[in-house]
């Protein structure tokens, strides 16, 4: 009872002490406002308590102010990450297909699988270190996901040591089937084309149906003046090139190209320089050579001079790569100029050592995209180009007038044989051995007709029917008049002879007579052919091209004269007739002499011939109908002839794949190396 009451007592003191503060508090309030200046006396510990309790309150408030505009902000800009996760898959290339969910990468056992992977890594290469034993690549330093290093070790690989590894990896890059998604992959193409060596973009370029953005474009050329002139630069590097102890051919070319190009600067400064230098310098022009034609002389004593391996130095030397970059790119227009221009490189790339220049001059995305031109001609070049560059799959290298029709990409379809198209008077590697031109049917399109067409029939029909062949196409120049001489400085590089000599050094280049080997020609190329056989009988260098033929075929060959001689002779000062032309008369000693020689030969070779005759006049311009080469001049003595009633033009050229000229001709390749292709 007594403690109770205690405790009420405190109580009522404690709530009127309460009271008491409070009223002191309102007291010294009243007292501070009517008062005058009081004294400055220093601040106690309750006042400072109540400070820190107000700032306090103020910090703690702002803080959670701040994190909750922070947390809103955050979740207003919230990235959704599956879209993140697939852009930085745009950055790989994929050996197997994988999956977009990141809560696949992140399992317990996708991380057993990751340790025990770097496990097995370690005790490798310290097994490879103490064996002393090369380490095998696919176990990489590289610890990324699966995803992020397929890229690089396929590009790895592409420069393995081991050349089956490394052509392998190129082919799997090339038709990139492993490629995951349906988005574009300009990420994972570019990366390849920064990142690959010369080698692999070789390769690539030469893979058929190859992606063009695996390449780089050409790099950049500075900007051009106002009062830049290609032909100035072109001027400039002919003038810097060996212009003594040069072949006289060449010597002719670059004559005649520095002769027009000066002319054309004397016209824009005002004067003309006539008859090759000497003319007034103030008379003024009657007319302003094209700048495209100026090119072409240009380009055309360049393509002499790139036959001349010193000269291609001097070429690369003089900054002639990254000249002929910019004017292919300027002159697109023009296919003249660009095949030229291909040429030109094609000839470069036949010396090893300026590879690298020609790769670093951005030529290889140039070759590549012109292999896929529908021009026959056009992608011809570029594969000479190609193939020359490619020291990985390709041994032979094609010097300037050898083109390889099939194969022109990579492939593992071994090559058995070989066939090789000689043209004639007139002719060329690829016209010659068109489909016979057609009229177009009222009820087909022209694009139809186009379509079914084929410029070049051994590189079509012949390369489906046969995809063992490498198949060869040569091309010299050929006229019937010595008015439009090429190179009229020495006719005798004109002759047979001549000639022989001259294609079966490139043919040796090319590689001809490693294989089984069958010759397919046309008119004068027929006689070429029988001289070359001859002269390869001869010299012991040659005895793979003789003892490796296995038969020969002859499209309207004139093995003992042609008309069109005799009628070009009577007519000889008015037409000038040409070397080739000369040798073509009838009866003519040396063209017996020829045929009797071959003859011979063919009869202790033993190996078939085939001879197809005209029956058909034909029409040599508006005025002149003739039979080119007479059935009896076509009869060669050995082997078996067929008359086929068409003209001497059309005699090599089939309507149609199933027509006889072009079955008969197949039959016979066919049926030659039928042990050499295993048929």
């Amino acid at each position: 009872m007594g403690t109770r009451v205690r405790r009420c007592r405190l109580r009522g003191e404690i709530g009127s002490g309460r009271m008491s503060v409070a009223a002191y508090c309102i007291f010294c309030c009243r007292q501070i406002g009517t008062s005058g200046p009081a004294t400055k006396n220093p601040p106690s510990w309750n006042d400072i308590r109540k400070i820190a309790k107000v700032t306090g309150s103020l910090i703690l408030g702002g803080f959670v102010f701040i994190t909750y505009e922070v947390l809103s902000l955050k979740k207003l800009l919230q990235i959704d990450t599956q879209a993140i996760h697939q852009e930085k898959l745009k950055s790989h290339v994929y050996i197997r297909t994988s999956s977009l969910n990141p809560n696949e990468y992140q399992g317990i056992t996708y991380q057993a699988r990751k340790e025990i992977h770097r496990a097995v890594r370690k005790i490798l290469e310290a097994e490879a270190k103490i064996f002393r034993r090369p380490f095998n690549e696919h176990f990489s330093t590289f610890d990324g996901e699966d995803h992020e290093c397929a890229l690089w070790l396929l590009l790895k690989r592409t420069q393995s040591e081991d050349k089956e590894v490394r052509l392998q990896a190129v082919q799997e890059l090339a038709k990139n089937t492993h490629w995951h998604g349906n988005v574009c992959w300009y990420y994972q193409y570019g990366t390849v084309a920064q990142t690959c060596d010369q080698r692999t973009a070789i390769g690539l370029a030469r893979s058929k149906d190859i992606d063009l953005r695996f390449f780089l474009p050409p790099p950049s050329l500075p900007k051009m003046k106002n009062d830049y002139l290609i032909e100035d630069e072109l001027r400039l590097l002919l003038v810097s090139l060996p212009q003594t102890g040069l072949d006289p051919c060449v010597q002719y070319f670059t004559s005649l190209a520095l002769r027009e190009s000066s002319q054309t600067l004397a016209a824009q400064r005002g004067g003309l320089w006539c008859f090759g230098g000497n003319g007034l310098p103030y008379c003024e022009t009657l007319g302003k050579v094209p700048s495209e034609t100026v090119e072409l002389f240009c380009l055309q004593a360049l393509v002499q001079h790139s036959k001349v391996s010193s000269h291609c130095d001097k070429i690369e030397a003089q900054g002639g790569l990254q000249l002929l970059q910019r004017i292919y790119q300027l002159r697109k227009d023009s296919a003249k100029i660009q095949r030229n221009i291909i040429r030109i490189i094609g000839n470069m790339a036949l010396d090893e050592r300026l590879h690298s220049s020609i790769v670093r001059a951005g030529w290889v995305s140039v070759l590549a995209e012109v292999m896929k031109s529908p021009h026959v001609i056009q992608s011809s070049h570029a594969s000479r180009a190609l193939a020359n560059l490619d020291r990985d799959t390709v041994q032979e290298k094609y010097p300037d007038g050898v083109y390889v029709l099939h194969p022109q990409y990579r492939s593992s379809q071994p090559i058995r044989a070989d066939v090789l198209f000689v043209h004639g008077l007139l002719g060329a590697a690829f016209k010659t051995w068109r489909q016979q031109d057609i009229d177009q049917p009222v009820d087909k399109k022209a694009s139809e007709v186009q379509e079914e067409y084929s410029q070049c029939w051994p590189k079509t029909w012949l390369a489906s029917d046969c995809p063992a062949l490498r198949i060869i196409s040569v091309e010299y120049d050929t006229r019937l008049s010595d008015w439009k001489a090429k190179c009229p400085v020495e006719p005798h590089r004109t002759s047979i002879a001549y000639r022989s000599n001259e294609l079966l050094e490139k043919l040796r280049a090319a590689g001809i007579g490693e294989r089984p080997l069958v010759w397919v020609s046309h008119s004068m190329g027929g006689l070429l052919v029988k001289k070359m056989l001859v002269d390869a009988s001869k010299n012991p260098e040659m005895d793979k091209i003789v003892n490796n033929t296995r038969g020969v075929i002859f499209y309207s060959v004139p093995h003992h004269g042609s008309q069109l001689a005799e009628y070009s002779i009577s007519a000889r000062y008015l037409l000038f007739p040409s070397v080739e032309v000369k040798e073509l008369s009838k009866d003519s000693p040396a063209l017996k002499v020829l045929n009797d020689d071959f003859l011979s030969f063919a009869k202790d070779k033993k190996f078939p011939v085939l001879s197809f005759a005209e029956t058909l006049p034909t029409h040599i311009g508006s005025m002149l109908k003739l039979h080119v080469v007479p059935l009896e001049s076509a009869k060669l003595g050995i082997g078996e002839l067929i008359p086929v009633d068409v003209n001497h033009l059309n005699i090599c050229k089939p309507k149609k794949k199933d027509a006889f000229l072009y079955q008969r001709t197949l039959k016979f390749i066919q049926d030659v190396l039928a042990t050499d292709l295993g048929e």
